[in-house]
């Protein structure tokens, strides 16, 4: 077995869906492994990983609505808010999603379904600059 890390970094223009799967991919090609499982990490409480939808972006237009719905800004009852409206909601946001997730490779290929993605899901409303490790467990 053979592990190999990379810290990866990504600058989000504000909320919004940033889809990272050939970051990854790239990563994997890098570790020169065949068959295992690569292990992504987001090291943020504002934001979050998802596998979802990559074919049509309005999948995830709905699913960011539906998440805004569910969690609104201005909530009266927040009080952590010393980085404005949005800083309370992107930790729930983050704390009801994921910031990790795990994908089998075989092949040198991730083994993601046809329409698949992984994406960074930015829950602030300005640029954020994210970091993010990559781990590749397999041989």
């Amino acid at each position: 077995m053979e592990i190999y890390k990379k810290d990866w970094s990504y600058e989000t223009k504000g909320k919004g869906t940033y889809e990272i799967t050939d970051a990854v991919a790239e990563g994997l090609y890098e570790s020169r492994l065949d068959h295992g499982i690569a292990s992504v990490f987001l090291r943020h409480t504002s934001c979050s990983l998802v596998l979802m939808e990559n074919a049509d972006p309005t999948a995830r237009v709905d699913l960011e609505r539906f998440l805004n719905d569910l969690v609104p800004e201005d909530m009266p009852y927040f009080i952590h808010t010393m980085e404005g409206a949005d800083d309370m909601p992107s930790h729930i946001k983050m704390a009801l999603t994921r910031t990790s997730e795990n994908i089998p490779f075989s092949n040198c290929r991730l083994q993601l379904g046809t329409w698949q993605g992984l994406f960074l899901w930015e829950h602030r409303n300005s640029f954020h600059n994210r970091n993010l490790v990559f781990s590749y467990i397999g041989e």
